[in-house]
């Protein structure tokens, strides 16, 4: 193995522009970690938002971004059993730290990371873990949506909405998806029973009723939708701490409303596995760029035109 690799840094925060290549050691896993030479990583929103703001952690640069990764067990630490070298697995690093997704090699605790399912490219499997987790936390773990229950996911067609959408009809939810026209087709594709264009009409005289909202977009959206959250239902938003102004209301009625934010989960992502396995999940990669085009994946994402996700080639 070499012992250098490349990895994607920045020594300020700002625009895409700040991102720049740079080569650094090759790290060496401690005990119960793993070295997977990366093959491919998934670009998420929270990245050009700590590229840009520090994110949660108001992290000061340098840093390396990406917390999505797909790729080959090089080396194993000492107490590791669940992989071998050679083993394909994906996973998501530890949010929010920073640990470096976007480069050639990263270690991490061995419990982070599956086998990749044999169904799914590299540059799939790395868009796949945040935003399933996500889904699957908010969905399952806070919502316990339940068969023919009502869900409202906001921005249907983005990297978290297509699989949320997904999910909900895995579990047997009546799906109602929000997304501009021209992403109808594609969302309805997923399964979604009603899609509504929020560039046309307000959502919130379209639809009613409904016992989850998984709010992905912020600002006035968890205002907006807790009236048409039924007594007793959740609101989840994953877009800031907006939805903190309608705790009071929600209370009221026993509605749970809050803000979440995801957590590695092993034995999630091999659920998530058997979803791809059955045919029931699959994620949609609108754009693959190398490694050294970091900056021009994130000028994409961040046009808000994308349709699921970017992701980050690094290994042929």
């Amino acid at each position: 193995m070499a012992a250098k690799m490349t990895v994607v840094t920045q020594d300020a925060l700002g625009g895409p522009e700040v991102l720049r290549t740079e080569e650094r050691e090759r790290p060496v896993p401690g005990p119960t970690e793993v070295l997977v030479r990366v093959h491919a990583a998934g670009i998420n929103p929270t990245d050009f938002k700590t590229r840009a703001f520090g994110g949660l952690l108001r992290a000061e640069p340098p840093f390396v971004l990406g917390h999505d990764v797909s790729g080959v067990v090089e080396a194993v630490g000492v107490g590791v059993t669940l992989f071998e070298p050679g083993d394909e697995v994906y996973g998501m690093l530890d949010y929010p730290n920073l640990l470096g997704g976007y480069g050639e090699y990263v270690t991490a605790p061995a419990r982070r990371f599956v086998p990749k399912p044999a169904a799914l490219s590299h540059a799939e499997a790395a868009a796949l873990p945040l935003v399933a987790l996500t889904a699957w936390q908010a969905l399952t773990d806070r919502a316990g949506l339940q068969p023919g229950q009502r869900v409202l996911v906001h921005a249907a067609a983005g990297g978290v909405g297509h699989v949320a959408v997904q999910l909900a009809k895995a579990l047997g939810g009546y799906v109602i998806g929000t997304a501009s026209a021209g992403k109808h087709g594609f969302v309805k594709g997923l399964g979604a029973d009603e899609v509504i264009d929020y560039t046309a009409v307000d959502f919130a005289s379209a639809v009613s009723e409904v016992d989850v909202v998984l709010d992905t977009v912020g600002d006035d959206y968890s205002a907006r939708s807790l009236p048409l959250v039924r007594d007793g239902g959740t609101l989840v938003s994953l877009a800031g701490w907006a939805v903190n102004e309608v705790k009071p209301q929600a209370a009221e009625r026993g509605v749970w409303a809050g803000f979440l934010l995801v957590e590695p989960d092993r034995a999630a992502l091999l659920a998530v596995n058997e979803l791809v396995a059955a045919g029931k999940l699959r994620v949609e990669v609108s754009t693959v760029l190398p490694l050294a085009e970091a900056a021009k994946a994130h000028e994409l994402l961040e046009s808000g035109r994308t349709v699921g996700k970017i992701v980050l080639s690094v290994a042929d």
